[in-house]
């Protein structure tokens, strides 16, 4: 089993054990999907953010802790504030050097998502919104989603991530690019252009 393969795993079974509100959601069935959708994550990153990340998973098992329901915790300070309020104290801080990291690769990959949407508007317009102005209580924007997961991961993985960035940036690389281009093809696309426009024959 490659790593990748590991950490979907070890996330599909933090996700599996995810308590929601409103009873079990549909998706937490739907393991086909779970499978693309963080394999096209994780494809795109590199050896050493995927080895930091896997090791967070497995001592977050260890210890209890539910990294996805961390994740969707967090996003709820943007999608349902008063009831974040009431539980945030419970989530572990996060330092100064994390906010600061995380916010300066939210506002790098928020660049690289609105550069795929003006590539690529119907591929676009089938992904989650991006900017947290846009997120209601059933909607959760492609800026929140990541500020929450950034926010679950340890400094040392959060530390690996942001250098993967730097060098996305150095070589002029676009990982939401690189990541939708994996989702297209495990979805049986040639690539973007293609699946966009498979899109375009149906607008």
């Amino acid at each position: 089993m490659s790593i990748i393969d590991d950490i979907v795993q070890l996330e599909w079974q933090a996700f599996d054990k995810v308590d929601n509100e409103g009873g079990r959601a549909s998706c937490q069935n739907d393991f086909g999907t779970f499978n693309i959708m963080r394999k096209s994550q994780f494809l795109a990153w590199d050896t050493a953010t995927l080895m930091s990340y896997r090791n967070d998973l497995q001592t977050a098992a260890r210890l209890g802790r539910n990294l996805v329901q961390e994740k969707y915790a967090r996003m709820m300070a943007s999608t349902a504030p008063e009831e974040y309020a009431g539980f945030a104290h419970l989530l572990p801080p996060l330092n100064t050097w994390q906010q600061r990291t995380i916010e300066r690769i939210v506002e790098t990959q928020l660049g690289w998502r609105e550069a795929f949407a003006r590539e690529y508007p119907r591929l676009s317009d089938q992904a989650r919104a991006i900017r947290t102005e846009e997120d209601t209580a059933g909607t959760t924007s492609f800026e929140t989603y990541l500020r929450g997961e950034l926010g679950t991961y340890s400094e040392e993985t959060l530390a690996a991530y942001a250098r993967m960035v730097d060098e996305y940036e150095a070589e002029e690389r676009n990982l939401t690019c690189e990541t939708m281009a994996h989702t297209a093809k495990l979805y049986g696309y040639d690539g973007l252009q293609a699946a966009e426009d498979k899109l375009a024959e149906h607008a």
